[in-house]
């Protein structure tokens, strides 16, 4: 148990003592300074204070110190903390002064980009609560629940924001928390409890070849500006299709001595942090491209390869007015609303039509989209070749570029459409009702649906129920299209 007695040390310039609480423990010392002061009359000869009412005011103060000490277990102490706990043990310590600190660790470390997410995560927070200062007592099982109800309508951010929360709820508990001595400031964990939902899956956005050769050929919508954002999007999407769906934010970030020898060499913004490899990659730029490379290529002297710096302050920003230009393209093309591109699209096309269209593996792909591909150890004991990255890389610019080959998907959407017959096509049609065949025949002549179902239920025997389904089965044997109807007796056929 540590000691604590009142004391002074040495005299002010006016006279005066500062009165302390001397803390002694575990042969260490520091001292707690009051607001009492007393003069020479109020003590001893052995500097013992004398004067009662500050005598009395220390006591007081020494019994409550003693009373939070014993609540506790301050065997393998020092007297610093047992004095930072005496100041700051029962202090209501803010959560989102914390977290605040964390971020800023985050962008010292050069995680700029992931760190925004957890700034969006804490305003969030903030606003829900409506408090700057969120406390950690506030943070209790139940709260944090209601809070990640109310993101429930978010597609992303009802898995974002929470995760983020939670890791620098973890970080706070392993800084603040010494369970070696027993310290513990940080006294409970919601995360225990708390459930966190999962993000909605992303809509795949990759279009047909088709579909990319519709956009790259199309006419640029008319403007007045020197530099028109159409015609940026455009460019970008073009030099992410054929860099095996580079990012924006690499692109954005590739410096003069990246590009060398034909290659461009970079780390992956996204992922170079978490991987080994540090998410290094290498792309043969295509020469489709290269006319881009020099109409973007920045000044003499500048340390960026491109010259996007010079009109765009961020990589946000960057990609943002990219997305601007791809989607008046959509719009001038007549594309819905709801389907314009992005710049992701043309990401995730590439990755499409290489393993549909190019005869890659999944692993291919992974590869040459500079993921991970789940061969992390192996990546760390060889030195990689990416020639394999690049010739696939070329015959997705080729496929989609110098051919004009149907893509799979094009034919996959196509045969997904309406179900479509004529007198000519062969066709095989049957009649089922509880998993039984009543009738069935193989014929030409059909010209639509309707016509094959009226054969058929000619057919028919008149003892089935009024109001149950029947299952009618038709096959196009020239195309080898199937379709399957129900229809309803005495609504759909009598």
């Amino acid at each position: 148990m540590a000691t604590l007695k009142a004391c002074v040390q040495k005299m002010r310039n006016d006279g005066f003592f500062p009165v302390y609480i001397r803390v002694t423990h575990n042969r260490t010392t520091q001292y707690i300074k009051t607001d009492k002061m007393v003069t020479k009359r109020e003590l001893s000869r052995s500097k013992e204070i004398t004067d009662p009412v500050v005598m009395q005011f220390c006591t007081a103060l020494i019994l409550d110190y003693n009373a939070k000490l014993n609540k506790t277990d301050t065997r393998n102490w020092t007297a610093r903390m047992v004095v930072d706990y005496l100041l700051k043990g029962d202090e209501d310590l803010c959560f989102s002064d914390y977290a605040r600190r964390h971020i800023d660790r985050l962008i010292d470390n050069g995680q700029a980009r992931n760190a925004k997410n957890y700034e969006l995560a804490l305003q969030h927070m903030e606003r829900y609560f409506g408090t700057t200062k969120v406390k950690f007592s506030q943070l209790t099982s139940t709260n944090v629940a209601k809070w990640i109800k109310s993101l429930e309508q978010t597609n992303r951010a009802k898995e974002m924001y929470p995760v983020c929360m939670r890791q620098v709820f973890r970080a706070a508990i392993e800084e603040l928390n010494d369970y070696d001595t027993g310290l513990i400031r940080v006294k409970t964990n919601p995360w225990v409890k708390v459930k966190i939902p999962h993000a909605d899956r992303p809509e795949k956005r990759a279009i047909s070849a088709e579909e990319c050769r519709r956009f790259f050929s199309a006419p640029l919508p008319e403007s007045k500006m020197k530099l028109p954002l159409p015609e940026l999007g455009r460019d970008v999407a073009m030099m992410v299709l054929c860099l095996g769906g580079i990012n924006t934010v690499d692109l954005y970030n590739l410096r003069r001595e990246d590009y060398h020898g034909g290659i461009i060499h970079y780390k992956r913004a996204k992922t170079m942090r978490s991987r080994a490899d540090g998410a290094y990659f290498e792309m043969r730029v295509p020469e489709i491209i290269k006319p881009l490379f020099e109409k973007y290529a920045s000044v003499p002297g500048s340390e960026w390869l491109f010259n996007f710096h010079d009109r765009h302050t961020t990589s946000d920003s960057f990609s943002a007015n990219v997305n601007i230009g791809i989607r008046k393209i959509c719009e001038s093309m007549g594309i819905a609303k709801e389907n314009w591109y992005c710049v992701y699209t043309f990401r995730h096309t590439w990755g499409t039509v290489a393993q549909n269209d190019c005869g890659a593996s999944i692993s291919e792909v992974a590869f040459g989209m500079n993921h991970s591909a789940g061969h992390r150890i192996t990546r760390g004991y060889i030195k990689l070749d990416f020639t394999p990255a690049w010739e696939l890389n070329e015959r997705v610019v080729d496929f989609i570029f110098f051919s004009d080959q149907a893509s799979k998907q094009a034919a996959q959407e196509e045969e997904s459409s309406v179900f479509r017959l004529s007198p000519k096509m062969l066709i095989k049609a049957a009649a089922f009702f509880q998993g039984k065949c009543l009738a069935s025949f193989d014929d030409i002549g059909c010209s639509n649906i309707d016509e094959v179902i009226a054969r058929l239920v000619a057919e028919l025997p008149s003892d089935i129920p009024p109001r149950c389904i029947v299952q009618f089965k038709i096959v196009n044997c020239d195309n080898g299209k199937v379709a399957v109807y129900e229809r309803q007796k005495g609504k759909g056929f009598f």
